[in-house]
């Protein structure tokens, strides 16, 4: 029989771990686009929200729809942002990625034209276009993976800002322990082998040294799924 372990806590949606989406600023989003229109926005204020790790800057459209996005390093209170096909290569502005040269830096690249931005969120990060080509877009990612993307995929030129945010300690275990409630993150992650017997199957007194298999069926009940699930392979590779 399975047990009821922490790592279940959120899936099941308990109100302990339960998101705070009533405190979030709202999707971050570009506004309607139609090819070949040019759209000029303003900003018209700089938020925080506890649910992203990076400052949003809210924009005004011209076509009157109101949008967040992401600030950028170097944007303040004031400026224009232009969104189009033929937009002045400067930070902050949105264009597609068959606009924007090689070497630029770029974040909320979208997945699929239209959706808004998926990829390159998080504070003080950036992805560069590498290669251009009439199948696809090619961009290096934070991790330095390369991901090509379709020619219409729009992206915001920059950084993202709120660079070293994770290099600033905490200092104190309450700090942290508030930090991560606010983004509903379950804090602290203890290993499976530092529980009790009752709460983890790797768990008990004999703490490391665990007893059983560490892998896992596809089909193991809620409780026992912990360890390394249907692996393909374990051990040293022998060569």
């Amino acid at each position: 029989m399975g047990k009821s372990l922490i790592q279940q806590k959120r899936g099941k949606g308990s109100p302990r771990y339960r998101a705070p989406s009533f405190r979030y600023k709202g999707r971050v989003s570009f506004a309607r686009y139609e090819e070949g229109k040019t759209i000029n926005a303003q900003i018209t204020d700089i938020l925080h929200s506890s649910g992203h790790s990076a400052p949003l800057m809210e924009l005004k459209y011209s076509n009157g729809e109101v949008g967040l996005i992401q600030a950028p390093e170097g944007v303040k209170l004031g400026d224009k942002i232009e969104m189009g096909n033929e937009v002045e290569l400067k930070t902050g502005n949105i264009l597609p990625l068959k606009s924007i040269p090689e070497g630029t830096s770029v974040y909320n690249i979208e997945s699929n034209p239209g959706d808004g931005g998926k990829f390159v969120k998080a504070s003080g990060a950036f992805a560069r276009v590498i290669t251009k080509a009439e199948s696809g877009i090619v961009v290096e990612l934070p991790s330095s993976k390369r991901r090509t993307f379709l020619p219409e995929c729009k992206a915001v030129i920059g950084v993202v800002a709120g660079a070293g945010r994770t290099e600033k300690p905490f200092l104190k275990a309450g700090t942290r322990f508030y930090a991560m409630t606010a983004k509903n993150k379950v804090w602290p992650m203890v290993s499976g082998t530092s529980m009790n017997s009752v709460n983890h199957p790797f768990g008990g007194s004999s703490s490391h040294a665990k007893g059983r298999p560490t892998q896992s069926s596809r089909n193991s009940p809620p409780g026992r799924k912990v360890g390394k699930i249907a692996p393909k392979r374990t051990g040293r590779r022998k060569r």
